[in-house]
């Protein structure tokens, strides 16, 4: 008995042998065809990108990130979708209306103190003069006194149930004009937030691939509804893709430049679009008491620390007075030339962003005459810039941020990066400052493209910090723009929730902030490029994050 059991024990353990060795076999015999099949990417301009053909027969979708990312990227999604619930409407009268809300100041005075805080509580109606029993709306308030160039930013807080607090801390002494545009009524913003994440397509891209003398234009995006051979450029670091159409017999290295069109599309319903005619967006609310006396009252100014990085920015982050920007939460010092010129010895800055951005490149050499430009022999205004100044040993350089990027002007994809991985070729020191924007391209796209963004950067960002603590690294934020644009495309709602993910996400970091959106809103400029007085304020508030020994006091 005990002899058959053994003997049938070693028979069975000899068939599982031959069973594992055979299913071993069949697959060393088929492993050559599994990693042909899988197409294994090819190394493009530079070590950390990767390009690849493929055929797609379905529509493709950005790769997967690190699941700690995908995760974060979801709870912020989530977040938002609960800012910006759903409001279907019937008709235009069952929608927000700036004539029939009420506005109440609270306790009104004949005059106010410098310093006050004035409360407005805000009552939302329908065209219909019905109470509104949810929030949403999309609300810009403003005090300004245009004789004195001055203008400042209120604080706006949704109750989620039809009232808001609308507060204006007053700064200056004269009379103050008050302003609470309703720029989109609640059931705008829900069928803006809906559209912007149904689909890729606002934007056609057409990249330019070239073999000799002959050159080819084809279709590119952050994904491509096609079954043509595509090309895949991948960061594969961070997971960032773009895609273009393969042309026949050329490379996917082949591709030198972009340009861009708006494509001809929309998601919106006609009812949805009438909420954004002309005459419905940016409507007055505040009717009748339009201004309100300020006096000095001989109140005593709180000392404030120096401004330098780490330091939260309160709403109103400043105000602007006779032109000039003068900050709520540091001492901010106005800079002569002597002072710029010592400060920028020996610096390495970088400005890595959009047009905005670039602005500050064309006004610094108005600021240091010494500063020339070094032509690096790219082509058209979105080529690389560089700014020199050798005997002091003063570097400046503005690159633009990758995909996407918006124009229709044909601009160079060779060496082209995103913004993480620049930061990660960055050794740092505290000679060195970094300048870092985005959003108003990101406008026309899905939020989880933007977000993904910011996390990588916020990611470089803190490598970068571990390695050179000493580094200054400043974010400005995308600042407000035409009223009366391309609204679904590119409206501030956009890039307002842009700008509440980038304070959300950077909120930890030891970096410095220009709030250009709180800026843009007290200079009241309502234009993409703002003007250089507004740009002449951001670059002095950066000088004071990055100077130091700093003496002169504000005026």
């Amino acid at each position: 008995m005990f002899s058959n059991r053994t003997f049938r024990k070693a028979l069975l353990m000899l068939m599982s042998f031959l069973v594992v060795t055979w299913i071993i076999f069949i697959i060393s015999q088929n492993t050559t065809k599994f990693w042909s099949d899988l197409k294994v990417p090819i190394s493009l301009h530079h070590g950390n990108t990767t390009t690849k053909s493929s055929h797609p027969k379905t529509r493709l979708s950005p790769l997967k990130s690190p699941t700690e990312t995908e995760l974060r990227i979801k709870g912020i999604m989530e977040k938002l979708d609960q800012l910006i619930p759903p409001r279907p409407f019937t008709h235009l009268n069952t929608t927000t209306s700036a004539t029939q809300s009420r506005v109440i100041i609270f306790n009104p005075q004949d005059t106010y103190c410098i310093g006050d805080q004035l409360d407005i509580l805000v009552e939302m109606r329908d065209h219909l003069g019905h109470r509104k029993e949810y929030g949403g709306d999309f609300l810009r308030a403003r005090i300004s006194s245009s004789g004195l160039k001055a203008g400042a930013s209120g604080k706006v807080t949704d109750f989620h149930n039809g009232t808001y607090l609308v507060s204006f801390t007053l700064f200056w002494e004269g009379q103050v004009s008050l302003s609470l545009l309703l720029i989109h009524p609640s059931e705008g913003v829900s069928a803006l937030w809906r559209a912007r994440n149904q689909g890729y397509d606002r934007i056609i891209f057409q990249g330019k691939f070239v073999n000799g003398t002959s050159h080819v234009f084809r279709e590119c995006g952050l994904t491509l509804n096609s079954s043509a051979e595509l090309c895949e450029y991948l960061d594969t670091r961070y997971q960032e893709a773009f895609y273009c159409a393969r042309p026949q017999h050329m490379l996917c290295e082949a591709l030198t430049h972009m340009t861009t069109r708006n494509r001809d599309i929309s998601y919106l319903t006609i009812k949805e679009k009438s909420l954004f005619h002309r005459s419905n967006v940016g409507v007055e609310m505040i009717k009748q008491l339009k201004h309100i006396n300020v006096s000095r009252c001989n109140k005593s100014e709180k000392t404030k620390e120096k401004c330098q990085v780490g330091m939260k920015i309160p709403v109103p982050g400043g105000y602007t007075l006779k032109g000039s920007w003068i900050t709520t939460f540091c001492k901010q010092i106005q800079l002569n030339t002597s002072h710029i010129n010592g400060c920028l010895k020996g610096k390495l800055i970088y400005l890595l962003g959009d047009s905005t951005l670039r602005q500050w490149i064309y006004y610094l050499p108005k600021v240091v005459k010494t500063l020339k430009f070094f032509d690096l022999h790219g082509t058209g205004i979105f080529k690389e810039h560089l700014l020199l100044d050798a005997e002091k040993h003063i570097q400046i350089q503005w690159k633009k941020h990758s995909h996407p990027f918006i124009t229709y002007q044909l601009y160079s994809v060779i060496d082209e990066n995103y913004i993480p991985r620049i930061i990660d070729q960055i050794s740092g020191d505290k000679n060195t400052a970094i300048v870092i924007t985005l959003g108003q391209h990101f406008r026309p796209f899905p939020i989880d493209v933007f977000i993904r963004r910011v996390i990588n950067i916020q990611k470089a960002i803190e490598r970068l910090l571990l390695r050179s603590p000493d580094t200054k690294v400043i974010l400005k934020m995308e600042n407000i723009r035409e009223m009366h644009i391309d609204t679904e495309r590119f409206g501030d709602f956009h890039g307002y929730i842009q700008y509440l993910i980038m304070k959300d996400i950077f909120n930890v970091l030891n970096v410095g902030v220009i709030d250009a959106w709180d800026m843009t809103v007290a200079y009241g400029t309502n234009n993409v490029h703002p003007p250089d007085q507004v740009i002449q304020n951001q670059i002095n508030l950066f000088f004071n994050y990055i100077c130091e020994n700093l003496y002169i006091e504000n005026p």
